[in-house]
């Protein structure tokens, strides 16, 4: 099994480049065509992958940290947190309470 797992593991990476190469717009592609991109990621397959995540496509600015966009819109609020939620179960207690009496 241990002999195996090298060979998964490049296995799973030129699959990978492959696909995100496949996915990747064509005006995101940087430094050569797509095509060029797939036969190198299929034909080299070490260095192909390696090269295609390293160089190939372009960058996200915003990285893996930063914060989200602001919605536009309403945010959903809890119940218990909403205050005319509360204050409706306010009113239908006082309701129920006066119909007891």
């Amino acid at each position: 099994m241990t002999r195996l797992l090298p060979i998964l593991l490049v296995l799973g990476l030129t699959i990978y480049a492959f696909i995100d190469c496949l996915n990747t717009e064509e005006d995101k592609v940087r430094h050569l065509p797509k095509v060029a991109w797939v036969l190198i990621i299929l034909l080299f397959t070490i260095v192909g992958p390696v090269a295609w995540l390293i160089t190939g496509r372009a960058r996200t600015a915003g990285g893996w940290g930063g914060t989200r966009p602001a919605t536009a819109g309403p945010r959903f609020v809890a119940p218990d947190d909403n205050p005319e939620f509360l204050k409706s179960l306010e009113q239908r207690g006082d309701d129920e309470d006066g119909k007891r009496d």
